[in-house]
């Protein structure tokens, strides 16, 4: 692919296209930041989905979020040509489609984009006038590397693999402020937990398990866990926090995803399941540990040295089911004790054993 031809200059308009999900916006921050640097003069917007605008919303490196109001004014139909002319009417002069979906490429193109970049897959080689060859090679890698190969495929530099998630002044109080409320912190860690995931019941180990981790940690370091989740996972909290009296307060449905990652920040050890929030934990450099199961321990794992991962290799894992069709053997496998002894060994490190994550 021939160089972009883009000068940088105060005039010159960029558009980037967010993944759809907060694990994989979380995971294309290293390219928002090397972009800026390609483009240190240039206006850069970004555009995304409501639901993955907090993952942005604090980046140094964009001078605009544009909201694509997908329920409302942007919903599909009519609503995708409202967005085509929203987009065209601010006269970008590149985009860089982030979100690798056929719809991506065919809104930059009815924006009348000039450039337009993004991997030559979902039949959109022509509609991408900069059109990037996925690399097969990339697909054994992490995601970190196939979001920052778009980049490189384009002839832009890239810069480093390291996650960038920016935490508000406002939504740092919001974070204290609860903390002194439910009495957490002090001398003693704060703990947080994540039984939920996205997509399916297959990503998620067992509330039960969650409540028994939840007793010993209350127990041992006398305080109370964090659990973390949406408003969907509101009813999950309540079942583990009922298996696990006096042990839990749940927050779970209780804050905004921004805030949400203010109190993980605030965290000192974070035990989730794979999920959005998980790679926020990672980005912050918060030590966790990662239960993974159907999942591939090489694209989604926690990009960070803070982060054990907790695996027990089985035949059909990873299998990227949303649901288990058989005894969830990859989640059965991991026993409260061993995930313990680990939360004890990053809590404790002077006086506990190291304890491997596989």
């Amino acid at each position: 692919m021939k160089k972009i031809l883009l000068k940088d200059s105060p005039k010159a308009r960029i558009l980037i296209r967010a993944a759809n999900w907060v694990g994989d916006a979380v995971m294309t921050t290293p390219v928002v930041r090397a972009l800026r640097k390609n483009y240190p003069q240039a206006h850069i917007t970004l555009l995304a989905k409501p639901w993955v605008i907090p993952v942005y919303e604090n980046n140094p490196y964009l001078d605009e979020i544009m909201v694509y109001d997908n329920e409302g004014r942007h919903t599909r139909g009519m609503g995708t040509l409202r967005l085509a002319r929203d987009i065209r009417d601010r006269g970008f002069d590149l985009a860089i489609l982030l979100q690798n979906a056929f719809e991506a490429a065919l809104l930059a193109l009815l924006a009348k984009i000039p450039e337009r970049v993004g991997y030559n897959t979902d039949a959109r080689t022509l509609l991408l006038n900069r059109s990037v060859r996925l690399d097969p090679a990339l697909k054994k890698k992490h995601l970190i590397d196939y979001y920052i190969g778009i980049l490189e495929g384009a002839g832009l530099k890239s810069d480093g693999r390291t996650q960038d998630l920016f935490i508000s002044d406002r939504d740092s109080h919001f974070a204290e402020q609860m903390l002194q409320e439910k009495g957490l912190g002090q001398d003693r860690p704060v703990m947080g937990i994540n039984p939920g995931a996205t997509g399916g019941t297959a990503k998620r180990w067992f509330p039960e398990r969650y409540a028994e981790l939840c007793r010993l940690l209350a127990s041992r370091y006398q305080t109370k866990i964090l659990v973390f989740g949406g408003p969907a996972d509101h009813d999950l909290g309540e079942r583990i926090s009922a298996l696990a009296p006096g042990a839990c307060v749940n927050v779970a449905g209780k804050t905004g995803l921004a805030q949400a990652f203010a109190l993980i920040n605030a965290c000192d050890l974070f035990v989730t399941n794979d999920s959005g929030l998980m790679h926020a934990a990672a980005a912050l450099g918060i030590h966790q540990v990662a239960l993974i199961g159907s999942t591939d321990p090489v694209a989604t794992a926690p990009f960070s040295d803070r982060s054990v991962m907790v695996r027990v290799p089985v035949p059909c894992s990873p299998c990227l089911k949303k649901e288990c069709p058989d005894d969830h053997q990859c989640m059965d496998l991991i026993r409260v004790d061993r995930v313990f002894q680990i939360c004890k060994t990053i809590l404790d490190p002077k006086t506990s054993t190291p304890v491997s994550g596989e």
